[in-house]
């Protein structure tokens, strides 16, 4: 006979319950604080290091003046216009045609194989490795596009078949494309859909919702979608190695649509990799220049974000 069950056998099996639950609580918050440090650590490490050893190199003259002795001595200067250059460049091509493919996908189309084959499209050019993009910038925008032009326009001379501004920046925003994409798709969803009730009750036309009511609700989930994938770009390598990045210019100045750039990922590449004795401290600072650049450009993108949320009045 088995023995009979009793409150306090009940109170002892609830006890022991909880006791279990509460050792795989501890546990599994322990894989996570473990899991959390082996992340923040090294990048703490790294960050650290590069703060050490770069913050003495950033002087007024270091970030204004352009390289100097085949880039073991001077500045930055170029290098930095050019990266900007490039973030302008990609924020105005990746922009306007992310935001358009986000309101088709949201507002037009209707679920279908073609939506769920565009999807997969943007899905898989969000995991291609920036080499590839580094590559189908340089077929398609400098040889066949520059080739073309220069064939129509230039009697063969070789100006839109060499490293520009404009192939670089091309060849950024189909990288970012995905995110501007994913981050639009995100803002217009967030909108409640009484605000497209509402208008088009009112007699508004579907673009008249989409210009008038939606965008101007979803604009801080598309404006942060644009600088994060600006901060993406900035800091890239492969996709200008290419099409637009040289290690050498005479230029002083902001760079035309047609001028090959200096661009401080890629003038780290070269500083760190081909240049013979550069100076440890000089390796340091532009790398230094370049996460600070990508920090402020997240930051503000946060900002931007927190304050446009402040005015909302849903």
């Amino acid at each position: 006979m088995g023995m009979p069950v009793t409150a306090e056998t009940n109170i002892v099996g609830i006890q022991s319950a909880n006791r279990a639950r509460h050792y795989q609580e501890k546990g599994m918050f322990g894989l996570m604080t473990l899991g959390m440090l082996l992340v923040i650590v090294p990048t703490l490490y790294i960050f650290g290091s590069v703060l050490i050893g770069g913050f003495r190199q950033i002087t007024p003259s270091f970030l204004t003046l352009p390289p100097q002795s085949g880039g073991s001595e001077g500045g930055i200067g170029p290098a930095i216009l050019g990266t900007f250059a490039l973030m302008i460049g990609t924020i105005v091509l990746a922009l306007p045609l992310g935001v358009c493919a986000a309101i088709y996908l949201t507002e037009y189309a209707r679920k279908g194989p073609i939506v769920r084959v565009i999807r997969m499209a943007i899905v898989n050019l969000a995991g291609v490795p920036s080499i590839v993009h580094g590559l189908f910038g340089l077929i398609l925008f400098k040889l066949f596009l520059g080739g073309t032009l220069d064939r129509l326009y230039h009697n063969q001379t070789p100006i839109w078949q060499n490293r520009t501004l404009l192939w670089g920046a091309a060849t950024l925003a189909i990288l970012v494309l995905p995110i501007v994409i994913t981050a639009t798709e995100e803002a217009l969803l967030a909108v409640p859909p009484s605000f497209r009730e509402g208008s088009m009750g009112l007699g508004a036309t579907r673009w008249q919702t989409i210009r008038r009511i939606i965008l101007p609700a979803a604009l801080p989930g598309i404006l942060t979608g644009g600088i994060l994938a600006v901060g993406r770009a900035a800091g890239e390598t492969a996709p200008i190695l290419f099409t637009a990045a040289v290690s050498f210019t005479t230029l002083s100045g902001v760079p035309h649509l047609y001028d090959p750039v200096l661009a401080l990922p890629y003038h780290l590449y070269y500083v760190v990799t081909q240049v013979a004795n550069a100076p440890l401290q000089l390796q340091y600072g532009i790398a230094l220049t370049l996460l600070l650049l990508v920090f402020i450009v997240n930051l503000s993108a946060i900002l931007l974000r927190s304050r446009l949320r402040r005015t909302r009045r849903w």
